[in-house]
């Protein structure tokens, strides 16, 4: 599910709420709506109904998310339940999950895709084993996010001291885990504090209401990096034209872009895109698609479309995490089905190298793996598998196994690893010892993107990790909801920042394109980025329109084009930007050189 809302132009949150039995989970999301007057009349008079006729004086909110006969008897979450929520900065889709361990695989489920999620305690009780399980299935699942929200602050006379002793137990325990961001907050979902409203009652928590963290966390873990075209479907136009159709899983594309089928390796060219009917100039994450290619080549159903210099791995084995999602073992030496992408293929358990105990994170020897119980395992096939791993790309790294007999789906998992042996005819990469972000900036015109684009040649020549991002394409997919004021550009560099960052830390070199015309708003990336390489692409303006290879300085002179940079909008040039390049002065080898011979000199290359 995407991010955006196209048509709307409003960010989509994806939230998942996690906590253990009368914890208030529902309560809490019940809260949400009703202080948001987000509920429709007629559900709202139901609930007060059936809230009389349990004799409550007050309206019973949870009664909002607790959908299925049984939740309601029993005052328990069962399935996963789904409800949207609009605001006026986002739409929220929230996935309440299950709070009893036997129902781990719901919230495996309702977890998998979401950008936060929320982890509900009871003050009155603290960090359960539940609350543990939790919180590592959102660090197993990748969450960008985890909020711990510690309810019934009311019961404990909303004590800071409770409430600081609960948070330094979570912070203990996540110690062991990989989490990106841990935030917490104390509420009162009964008496609405720190939901919407901040209430009176805990004037020593000075951190955001839930509503406000959900409404201006920044999330960006869609990857636009890796184009992964996964081919669902041959289509035919015609007699001797065809299509290929699919979802993109991740990246960007372009028409008249070079491509490579694999596992053949064919290259050819984007001949043109259609999306929902229509012809487009390019294409991103999550769109369903058409591609038509330059040239004819074989491509079948689970083959992949990808740039050829950007391939996933490939190989036979797999190293992964794994769930049991049913009452049947998944058992060491046993063969199923597995799916990953639009490719189903035959593998066989091949060991199960440990399970792990959630609530001590101690790994146990085991040969099975019953109903809920997660575990390290390797699988092998004789199919090559087209995959990224887990962390870098939920969608290529993510699979479930299916019983070969009953095709129900036994098992979920994902991938960390190749397995035990390595692809054969694989090219090694030179890895650089640590990433860093080549920021360029410049006005328009002034040859950012040229500079960039040759840069990225050279090192993509020495097996070097690079990556690229362009002010262009991410304007049209991960920041295509904002305008050009001066706030919506800081947001825009914002997001940029974040995916920069983490790119950076997996020993990516990133080379970044943007005007970023503010001293700000490139200090405010040198603050979050480890290594930052400030590049000032220098031009004259008058150089830079008389170059207008985007036409854009000719429409801002006919006002067709406002808050134009350099034009209606200032450039703040930088004082001390650690590269200077005089692009009217010295021709573009000379210019990519000195950067190759600052890299040398840092020894990033």
């Amino acid at each position: 599910m995407d991010n955006f809302d196209y048509q709307k132009n409003r960010e989509l949150l994806r939230l998942a709420t996690a906590g253990s039995v009368d914890d208030g989970k529902s309560t809490l999301i019940g809260r949400l709506f009703y202080d948001c007057n987000a509920i429709y009349e007629d559900q709202l008079l139901g609930m007060k109904k059936v809230s009389k006729k349990k004799g409550f004086k007050e309206i019973d909110l949870s009664l909002l998310t607790d959908g299925l006969a049984a939740e309601r008897e029993q005052g328990i979450t069962i399935d996963v339940a789904y409800r949207y929520f609009n605001t006026s900065k986002r739409r929220i889709i929230i996935a309440d999950v299950p709070g009893h361990e036997q129902y781990t695989r719901n919230m495996i489920t309702g977890a998998s895709e979401a950008d936060v999620v929320l982890i509900l305690v009871d003050a009155s009780i603290g960090l359960t084993n539940q609350s543990k399980r939790h919180l590592f299935l959102a660090s197993l699942l990748g969450a960008s996010h985890i909020i711990v929200v510690i309810n019934k602050m009311d019961a404990v006379n909303y004590s800071q001291k409770v409430f600081e002793k609960i948070k330094n137990d979570f912070i203990n325990y996540a110690t062991k885990l990989n989490i990106k961001d841990l935030e917490f907050i104390p509420v009162s979902a009964l008496k609405g504090d720190m939901v919407v409203n901040r209430g009176e009652n805990m004037p020593w928590y000075g951190g955001d209401t839930v509503l406000y963290y959900l409404e201006n966390t920044p999330f960006t873990d869609r990857n636009l990096i890796n184009f992964r075209l996964p081919v669902q479907m041959v289509i035919k136009f015609g007699e001797r034209l065809r299509g290929y159709a699919g979802k993109i899983e991740s990246g960007v594309i372009k028409e008249g872009e070079e491509i490579m089928v694999l596992p053949s390796e064919k290259k050819t060219k984007i001949k043109s895109i259609i999306v929902s009917g229509h012809k487009v100039k390019y294409a991103f994450s999550p769109q369903s698609i058409i591609v038509r290619l330059t040239d004819e080549i074989d491509v079948s159903r689970g083959d992949m479309i990808v740039r050829g210099n950007n391939r996933p791995e490939i190989s036979s084995e797999l190293e992964v995490m794994l769930c049991c999602l049913t009452n049947e073992p998944l058992r060491q030496g046993k063969s199923y089905l597995i799916k990953q992408t639009t490719k189903t293929s035959r593998v066989a358990i091949n060991s199960i190298n440990y399970r792990l105990n959630i609530n001590t994170l101690h790994r146990e020897r085991v040969d099975r793996l019953e109903l809920n119980e997660i575990g390290r395992a390797f699988l092998k096939s004789n199919d090559q598998f087209l995959f990224d791993v887990f962390i870098k790309n939920r969608n290529m790294g993510s699979f479930i196994l299916i019983d070969e007999i009953t095709k129900n789906t036994v098992g979920a998992g994902i991938i960390l690893n190749k397995g035990q042996k390595k692809a054969k005819n694989e090219k090694k990469k030179n890895f650089t010892k640590r990433g860093a972000v080549l920021w360029f900036t410049g006005l328009s015109g002034s040859g950012k993107s040229t500079i960039a684009d040759e840069v990225r040649e050279k090192l993509e020549k020495r097996n070097i990790d690079c990556e690229r991002l362009d002010g262009d394409i991410v304007r049209q997919s991960l920041t295509k909801d904002l305008g050009f004021s001066r706030q919506d550009r800081d947001s825009n560099i914002s997001r940029v920042s974040y995916v920069a960052n983490l790119l950076s830390k997996h020993g990516v070199l990133v080379l970044a394109t943007f005007i970023s015309p503010y001293r700000k708003q490139r200090e405010m990336v040198r603050k979050q980025v480890s290594d930052f390489i400030e590049i000032f692409v220098d031009a004259p303006l008058e150089v830079c329109q008389r170059r207008d290879t985007k036409g854009l300085y000719k429409k801002a002179g006919q006002n067709e084009v406002k808050d134009f940079t350099g034009i209606t909008d200032p450039y703040e040039e930088p004082k001390k930007p650690d590269i200077h390049l005089r692009t009217d002065k010295i021709p573009l080898d000379e210019c990519v050189n000195k950067i190759l011979a600052y890299l040398e000199n840092k020894k990033l290359i």
